[in-house]
């Protein structure tokens, strides 16, 4: 039971993220309101307003249906204009910054919400209009209902307003990294909170029990609860091998026990993995590092050429990198005082190498660029480091991106000027492409 209660946890996160979810729940609560409204006009609610508020009340059957005929047409029409706008900011999101952004664009909530609004509010004017049916010479009207329908088209008419507002902020490359940021920085928050409580100590796993993967896809959620129930129960421990956030393939190695396993306890761990097709931040921190990296690198293609939005984004990675060196390399997942699992991380080492390599690539014939990144490894090793290593790698990088900064860049003066910053992280920069002094 609780293991079907995480698969469908899961899936309702993987279905959240679509931009039709909450289009579709809200136009199925239209729906739904149109028929208690129908419901409460069968009461003789409307018959109450007119009595007591009668400006408030349509009376006229030709009047309210023409009303929620305009009401009808105006909304499609607005639904169209929205969704276009929502694809050409998809568009151009992709085109100028980063097709990786795109997952984070179509998942935002205040869009879905905006374009369910409109859905509902045509569904439930749709539904109230079929009510109105002739009695005689007159209409039987709904006053009520209609009245309902005017507020909803308001209503929608604001939050048209709001979307247009939104829509125009969420394109600037300043707010799209600004929330890549926050996103990540709560992740690694929590990650971080979690191993003060768990940072203990882990056995060695090498003479481990090596079991592999049935599914292939970005491994992005894990029942840690259910897999400690699983230790407890067959009294042992768990090593999981592949970094939560990469793309698992079929067949490669998933998780390691310290003791054997029948072939119905495996089924049962490997039905704890959640598996997905795509990437988001709030599953994987180090995807924000990849987005801000790529949108660096798209800055500085000679097609775009703007360095400005690649300062930014610098900027942004400063301070992640400063919250992961706070991090260890590895996480413990433990309850009652005992470690049970071990989860991989990516190794600071490498996510430095791996970001660095690719901005030294575009950015290393821009010296405001590399002094900005020397500030970067500079800032850094000044930071709290949960592990000492955290220091020689950025050391490290330092040398690797003056030596790149030397070839690429002509100018004496120029390489004198990074000289003189570098030398304030104590280095002696007088190395080769290959980290050797020479």
């Amino acid at each position: 039971m609780k293991q079907l209660f995480n698969r469908t946890i899961s899936f309702f996160n993987v279905i959240e993220s679509k931009i039709a979810f909450y289009p579709t729940v809200l136009a199925v609560f239209g729906f739904i309101f149109a028929l208690v409204m129908t419901y409460l006009e069968n009461l003789g609610i409307s018959k109450y307003l007119v009595e007591h508020a009668p400006s408030l009340v349509v009376n006229n059957g030709d009047t309210a249906k023409t009303i929620l005929s305009s009401f009808i047409s105006g909304l499609i029409s607005v639904v169209v204009f929205s969704f276009s706008m929502v694809m050409l900011l998809l568009s151009q999101a992709s085109s100028n910054y980063s097709p990786r952004l795109l997952p984070g664009l179509i998942s935002d909530k205040k869009h879905q919400i905006i374009l369910g609004v409109y859905l509902f509010t045509i569904l439930y004017c749709i539904f109230i209009l079929f009510t109105i049916q002739p009695t005689g010479n007159k209409y039987q009207v709904p006053g009520f209902a209609v009245l309902i329908g005017i507020v909803s088209t308001v209503v929608s008419i604001y939050a048209f307003i709001y979307f247009i507002h939104n829509i125009s902020q969420s394109i600037q490359i300043s707010n799209i990294l600004q929330n890549i940021f926050k996103t990540a920085k709560t992740r690694l928050d929590q990650l971080i909170e979690k191993e003060k409580e768990n940072n203990r100590d882990f056995e060695n796993t090498d003479g481990w029990y090596e079991y592999s993967s049935e599914k292939s896809g970005y491994l992005q959620n894990i029942s840690y609860s259910n897999l400690i129930d699983i230790c407890r129960k067959k009294e042992t421990k768990f090593h999981i091998l592949p970094v939560k956030g990469i793309f698992v393939l079929n067949g490669i190695p998933l998780f390691k026990s310290k003791k054997e396993l029948d072939e119905d306890t495996v089924k049962q761990i490997l039905f704890n993995f959640n598996f997905a097709r795509e990437e988001l931040v709030e599953d994987n921190y180090t995807l924000a590092f990849k987005q801000i990296t790529e949108i660096i690198l798209k800055a500085m293609s000679p097609g775009i050429n703007d360095p400005g939005t690649a300062i930014n984004g610098i900027d942004y990675l400063t301070e992640l990198f400063a919250l992961r060196m706070r991090k260890l390399d590895t996480n413990m997942i433990s309850r009652d005082e005992t470690v049970f699992i071990k989860m991989n991380t990516i190794d600071f080492a490498d996510l430095l190498y791996n970001i660095m390599a690719a901005i030294r690539t575009y950015c290393k014939h821009d010296i405001i660029l590399v002094q900005k990144l020397l500030m970067m490894l500079h800032y850094l090793k000044k930071q709290q480091a949960a592990n000492d290593s955290y220091y020689e790698s950025l050391d490290q990088e330092s040398i690797y991106l003056l030596n790149d900064a030397e070839e690429a860049i002509s100018n004496k003066k120029d390489i004198e000027t990074a000289k003189r910053l570098a030398s304030k992280l104590n280095l002696n920069f007088n190395y080769n492409a290959n980290g050797t002094n020479q």
